[in-house]
């Protein structure tokens, strides 16, 4: 017998992740709404949390990661990859990257061409400027007093502007911002920190809310699944503490679980394929062929080099003095390589001429290694990712078990058509074109990762991006917006669920296509516009 939640609450939102503590935010500003925050982490109240190099010890660790793995991919030569997913209120933004990224206006544009009224780059725009507090102050492109603070790298390296020097002389050019709509060119990230801390959603929009006595905060909670009452949402079941407990809305529940969770806590609750629940005991309330399909993810070739007559952090990590001096700089100053994000200089360009706005974005970090998780290399060498900004591949993500605590069944089929095979290839090659510009002849780059004995052909080069690829944590699309005569669409431009009344997803699932860089900062204007239209369609109601 499920335990009750005395009374009902408005709203009911599921995830406390980077959209989840918008949505929440925004909902219980109105003091007339009651509204309950769900979450399957726990607080925040680890150091490695907020020191921006944390997420060494944050991706990987099961208090702060769901510990997802992929399937063995065929496209990666039978590889199965860890798929880190956040597990701590602020979701991935607790552990990410840091990276604010817009992506591009035609990737928002292109949405609209799709049919999705509201979703174009004038409409989305105002949405990220008022999420943002950003160190260039207010203009036409950014905004100031958000939640959402963005801040300038607090370091450099003699060996990142070197790359970015030859990345200019191969004819990209340096920009201080890469989001005014077109990220082409070369430059420096701008991060989600503030004077060396990371900013997480949690930090910039669910504390700031929490003394509001209409929002109520549960962690530790497990979503088993949604109670639909006569084709309706109408509360969560979950499990705390070893009992099962229901909580009941009056309005509307959110899915702001993220691309993985929520496609687990609909499934779940029988809205899915037929086809893949039926197996597994579940009986279909709704049969919604596009919940779990649709996957898209940004696979990055990770090249390594070698580099001399410059200093990167793999020897600092190998120095017990230098680490000691790299502490105490961030004590007192809240600089230096505890503030790093995992990338520093980023690079986007056309993978060849024939491509009409740039297609690959490049990760450069001042360090190597074999593997996330293991330690860093003894001899100096930067890394030079490149990723497929636009991928083709389509992947699917499925519950395996009905147990809440299972977990799914992930394949993200990297590699799987001849368009992404060729653009692996020829981002390698462009990475190759790079490493020996003029300006890094000094430090001789050699490269080690995928090797000198692997040829130009794409065969060769098809081969080599699946030994090395990996991904970026960037898994969007499988609960898609898209028209009422789209297959494989599972909610409309307003992230209203088709078929289930009271409910909607806004995450990064319901992205139709996924954006072009990285991920986190779509997903919370995703949240924020989806809050918006969500408490506008209530004042209609």
């Amino acid at each position: 017998m499920a335990q009750r939640i005395e009374g009902e609450f408005d709203y009911i939102v599921v995830g406390a992740g980077t959209a989840g503590c918008i949505v929440a935010n925004r909902l219980s500003a109105d003091p007339a709404h009651r509204v309950m925050l769900l979450e399957a982490g726990g607080s925040d109240n680890w150091i490695w949390f907020h020191i921006p190099v944390g997420y060494l010890f944050a991706i990987g660790n099961p208090r702060s990661d769901w510990m997802f793995r992929t399937e063995p991919e065929p496209g990666l030569n039978g590889r199965s990859l860890a798929y880190p997913r956040g597990k701590v209120i602020g979701g991935c933004s607790a552990i990410n990257a840091m990276i604010s990224m817009r992506g591009q206006a035609a990737d928002y544009d292109h949405w609209r061409q799709l049919g999705l009224a509201g979703w174009g780059w004038d409409d989305v725009l105002p949405a990220f400027r008022r999420l943002e507090d950003h160190f260039l102050g207010d203009s036409a492109l950014h905004g100031t007093g958000g939640g959402w603070r963005i801040e300038a790298a607090r370091l450099s390296w003699p060996i990142l502007d070197a790359v970015g020097d030859a990345a200019e002389q191969m004819g990209i050019p340096w920009i201080r911002d890469f989001n005014t709509g077109d990220n082409e060119g070369v430059g420096y990230f701008h991060v989600n920190q503030k004077r060396g801390r990371r900013w997480s959603s949690a930090r910039g929009f669910l504390k700031p809310a929490l003394h509001r006595p209409n929002l109520r905060l549960e962690k530790n909670v497990l979503v088993d699944r949604l109670i639909v009452e006569h084709g309706r949402a109408v509360g969560v079941r979950f499990i705390q503490g070893g009992e099962i407990v229901e909580v009941r809305s009056r309005r509307e529940v959110v899915l702001c679980a993220g691309s993985i969770g929520s496609t687990q806590v609909l499934h779940r609750s029988g809205i899915g394929p037929a086809e893949w629940l039926a197996p597994l005991g579940i009986d279909t309330v709704l049969d919604r062929p596009g919940v779990g399909r649709n996957l898209q993810d940004h696979l990055q070739q990770r090249a390594i080099y070698k580099v001399a007559n410059v200093r990167t952090l793999n020897e600092t990590y190998h120095s017990l003095p230098r680490r000691a001096l790299m502490g105490l700089d961030y004590a007192l100053r809240r600089r230096g390589p505890l503030t790093m994000a995992p990338s520093q200089l980023g690079i986007f360009t056309r993978s060849d001429p024939g491509q009409e706005r740039a297609n690959i974005q490049f990760h450069v970090q001042p360090l190597s290694l074999d593997k996330f998780g293991d330690p860093l290399h003894r001899f100096p060498a930067i890394t030079v990712s490149a990723c497929n900004l636009r991928p083709t591949s389509r992947g699917e993500i499925k519950i395996k078990s009905a147990a809440p605590d299972a977990a799914p069944s992930i394949a993200p089929h990297y590699l799987t058509t001849d368009a992404d095979r060729r653009v692996a290839a020829d981002a390698i090659r462009a990475t190759r074109r790079l490493m020996h510009q003029q300006a890094l002849a000094r430090y001789h780059p050699e490269e080690y990762l995928p090797g000198p004995t692997v040829g130009d052909d794409d065969a060769a080069l098809a081969k080599a991006a699946g030994d090395i690829g990996t991904t970026i944590f960037h898994p969007v699309g499988t609960a898609k917006m898209g028209l009422p005569s789209d297959r494989l669409a599972v909610v409309d431009a307003r992230l209203r669920l088709f078929g289930i009344g009271g409910l909607r997803v806004i995450d990064a699932s319901v992205m139709p296509t996924i954006t072009s860089g990285n991920t986190n900062t779509p997903t919370a204007m995703i949240a924020e516009k989806g809050a918006s239209m969500l408490l506008e369609d209530s004042r209609l109601s």
